[in-house]
């Protein structure tokens, strides 16, 4: 009798798990394409008419902000923390409305030039399929984290044609362990989602570049840039926390959306590269070094931009926006590794591939950012078409950028636990802590 209620248990389980997977699937799918489209044609615009930079994030934010009063009825948003506290109390369940919420608002945080990307507010509302999946199938409520697992396997795996690292980030970062059964529940999300992208063209984030053969001579130097990316990835960390708790107490609505808006704006106006997701910066700072000599003022905008990305973010989600740590930190340690290059190039008299840092950089600054070295890997691998050609220094330097963060900073804005503001009618900073 007992096997015949597993044998049915597990059935259920693996039937609705292939449901959420496609659900989840299509949900990233659709968010990433249309948010990418928007996103281009409004900095497209704002390129020819350069005030527009400075308005776009108050109007995005300030929509977000109408929305969640009237549409959500001021409901709160907390983003993976939510997650964690679901999984964690056998009560907590993850309402329907947060699926539509977080779509909604990364969508129009993103294409309006708030310095964050749409990945968490994926993770987010595909966690939610999970959760309402697990009610409407009558899946046992013992399986809870592994339906809320394999929605977001499924999200991750979509956004960043990487099965594998949707499958980790979810035993990672979600579960934070490992079982029989969210290992099934995950796997049969992420074939639906591998199947998906199999038929349906899916293409990595960074399409038109390709990486070089890495050589061992670089390894050096690869590890000091994954080391100061792991510092990077805490000053980051400080800076959400610091904003949050500093915007989380301005009572003024109108203010503490329109401050944080007002200087993401400004910041946008001064370095376009920070605009929305920042993903198109990477191919186009590629493009002009390749066609233009080498200056120190080029250089020294490089590590700007890598200094400025995460605090921008940091005031984008404290202004209210929906996001996270994922883009900010690919973008982040992605440029400051492109910097490194170029220096080491042009003084050290080095032939460093500017690629290959960059990326190297990025998957060790995501790293340090969600403590999550397995999925960095596979997931930076796959940003270029032939990404795994530097799996090795990869491995090494999402370690060291893990543990540099650790030794210097033992929580992420995800275990961060400090004081918990009072709760605001818009856009309460912790709501979009990782959010």
């Amino acid at each position: 009798m007992r096997k015949e209620v597993l044998r049915v248990n597990y059935i259920k389980l693996i039937l609705a798990s292939l449901l959420v997977g496609l659900v989840s699937t299509l949900l990233a799918d659709s968010l990433k394409r249309i948010t990418g489209y928007y996103e281009d044609a409004i900095y497209k615009k704002a390129e020819h008419y350069s005030w527009l930079f400075i308005v776009l994030p108050s109007i995005g934010i300030t929509m977000i902000y109408f929305l969640r009063k009237y549409a959500f009825k001021n409901k709160q948003n907390k983003g993976i923390k939510e997650i964690y506290h679901t999984i964690e109390e056998r009560k907590n369940e993850l309402p329907a409305y947060k699926t539509p919420s977080h779509y909604i608002n990364g969508f129009l945080t993103v294409i309006f030039g708030g310095s964050t990307g749409v990945e968490v507010s994926t993770v987010v509302a595909t966690a939610t399929v999970g959760a309402v999946a697990r009610k409407k199938t009558g899946v046992a409520k013992a399986h809870k984290t592994e339906l809320i697992c394999a929605g977001v396997a499924a999200g991750i795996a979509t956004l960043f044609c990487s099965p594998l690292a949707g499958l980790l980030f979810s035993v990672e970062v979600i579960a934070r362990r490992v079982s029989k059964t969210i290992l099934l529940s995950c796997l049969c999300s992420v074939f639906v989602s591998w199947l998906f992208m199999f038929f349906i063209e899916n293409e990595t984030i960074f399409k038109e570049l390709s990486a070089t053969v890495w050589h061992i001579d670089a390894l050096p130097m690869l590890i000091v840039v994954s080391a100061f990316a792991g510092l990077l990835a805490v000053y980051f960390t400080k800076s959400v926390i610091f904003i949050k708790e500093k915007f989380g107490a301005i009572n003024n609505n109108f203010l503490r959306v329109n401050i944080g808006a007002l200087a993401v704006g400004i910041a946008l106006l001064a370095f376009p590269q920070l605009y929305g997701d920042s993903y198109h910066a990477v191919p186009g700072l590629l493009h002009r070094m390749e066609s233009q000599a080498f200056s120190l003022p080029f250089a020294l905008t490089l590590l700007c931009i890598s200094l400025l990305k995460p605090l921008v973010a940091s005031l984008t989600l404290g202004a209210g926006g929906d996001g996270g740590v994922f883009a900010p930190s690919i973008i982040g340690g992605a440029i400051f590794g492109m910097f490194v290059a170029v220096i080491c190039n042009q003084y050290l008299h080095t032939q460093y591939s500017v690629l290959n840092f960059a990326l190297i950089g990025g998957g060790a600054m995501l790293s340090a950012a969600i403590h999550a070295p397995l999925t960095s890997i596979f997931l930076t691998c796959n940003l270029v078409p032939n990404g795994f050609e530097l799996f090795f220094p990869m491995l090494v330097c999402c370690f060291v950028g893990k543990y540099t963060a650790k030794l210097v900073c033992s929580y992420t804005v995800y275990s961060y636990k400090g004081k918990k503001s009072k709760p605001q009618n818009t856009s309460d900073p912790e709501m979009h802590l990782i959010g």
